[in-house]
Order: structure tokens, then sequence, then C-alpha cells
């Protein structure tokens, strides 16, 4: 992974899916998750998402942030930021307000970059596009 930590912002996995396991179902977590294994179902977690590069996940994932080494089917929508390993395998569209993707990346899907905006993307730029600001868009 050419000196890249998956784990962004703390090495402290809450539960892991070790590379060959392969979990079915609904995983709802207070805390982080990392994946090497397969996993298909539903998952939820309030922080970290780590699909190590044996990682195989066919869901919607929905977390704080997302840090994507292996393969997804599946949309992914972030709080905070969505991390593209340059191995990462992606076909679903990303919400997120950040976005990282190095090079190497495969992905197929929309991407909305919210930018930490609390307003519809679209109508944000179709705003600045007509000259209005972002104060006169708020009232």
């Amino acid at each position: 992974m050419r000196g890249v930590s998956m784990a962004g912002k703390g090495d402290n996995m809450n539960s892991t899916i070790g590379a060959g396991s392969v979990f079915e179902g609904k995983f709802y977590i207070s805390g982080s998750l990392r994946i090497d294994g397969k996993f298909e179902g539903e998952i939820k977690t309030d922080n970290e998402l780590v699909v190590g590069e044996t990682g195989k996940v066919k869901t919607d994932i929905v977390a704080k942030s997302v840090v994507i080494a292996g393969t997804v089917i599946g949309n992914i929508t972030a709080s905070e930021e969505v991390r593209l390993l340059e191995t990462a395998k992606v076909l679903g569209d990303i919400v997120t307000p950040i976005l990282t993707i190095q090079n190497g990346v495969v992905s197929k899907g929309n991407v909305t970059i919210t930018g930490g905006h609390g307003r519809d993307s679209k109508k944000i730029i179709e705003d600045s596009y007509n000259g209005v600001s972002s104060r006169q868009a708020a009232k």
C-alpha cells in the first residue's frame, strides 16, 4: 500500500471481518469496522469503515468516514470523508463532503461532493453560476 495508513484517524478498529471470512446480514456498529473478508448485507457505523485490499463488500455503506482499498458494490454515504486508495474498485454512487482518489482507482457511478454545505449541491452550483452569493441564497 506504499506506506499509506488505511485507518486514517486512529488504528483502533472496534470490529474486524478478517481475510477469508464471509459475513452476510446486518451490521450496525458503534465504532469502527474493518473488512478484509467478504460482506454482503447492510452496514451502518457512526465512525470509520475500512475495506482492506482483500475486502469484498456488496452493500450500501453509511458511515462517518470510509476508506476503500478493496472492492465495493453499492452506494457510499459519508458524513465526513471518503478515501479511495490505489487498489480500490467501486461500483455505486458516492456522497460525501470530501473525496480523495488515488491513482489506480477504478470506479463507476455518480459522485456528489457536498463540500460540507447543508444545502443542495446542485442549487449551490446553479446559484454560483447565476451570481447569487451563498449568503443571499441562504435567506
